[in-house]
């Protein structure tokens, strides 16, 4: 039996969390997200908790039981408290700007690189190098965060490029001089 899977998710309070047959949509004070669950696994809410069942045990049911189970916990977390990223850009002349839905990133191009925000995600500038990425969908701001940081991702020589907030960049030693 899967851990993840038969882990009983409470409901917090102002969260109203909705099952329409494969439908299940939860709705809080930061919005709605909904989630198409697949027909092998079953959605319970039972005294303010969220109980996921399988049908059988088919590997494909006991894969979906988990991954189920988790992605309504990332929706409660997200209608209830909201995911954020923040990235760095490390390097001279590496630097964020941003204007509306709009992030122009300076990142050692010839061109500044202009990206376009989606309208369910936000991005605060909080200093010239750092900005924060924030939604209530996390695999959207995780997605986006990481298309950001895909356009000068850190080289591991100067460590220059565009990174997590606390990432480690892992360094690697130069050509030596004969």
């Amino acid at each position: 039996m899967s851990r993840i899977g038969k882990r009983e998710l409470v409901i917090p309070a102002g969260v109203t969390v909705t099952i329409e047959n494969n439908l299940v949509s939860v709705k809080g004070p930061k919005g709605e997200l909904k989630l198409n669950t697949d027909k092998l696994i079953s959605v319970k809410e039972v005294e303010g908790k969220i109980i996921t069942t399988r049908a059988n045990e088919t590997k494909q049911a006991r894969q979906l039981h988990g991954t189920t189970n988790a992605l309504i916990k990332n929706m409660i977390t997200g209608v209830t408290e909201g995911y954020s990223k923040g990235l760095e850009a490390v390097g001279v002349g590496y630097k964020f700007s941003v204007a509306g839905n709009k992030i122009t990133i300076n990142a050692g191009y010839s061109h500044p690189v202009e990206v376009i925000v989606p309208s369910d995600l936000k991005a605060e500038s909080v200093s010239n190098t750092e900005i924060t990425i924030s939604g209530i969908d996390k695999q959207k701001v995780s997605e986006f965060a990481a298309n950001v940081r895909k356009i000068r991702e850190p080289e591991p020589y100067k460590g220059k490029g565009i990174r997590y907030k606390g990432e480690y960049v892992r360094r690697k030693e130069g050509k030596k001089a004969a």
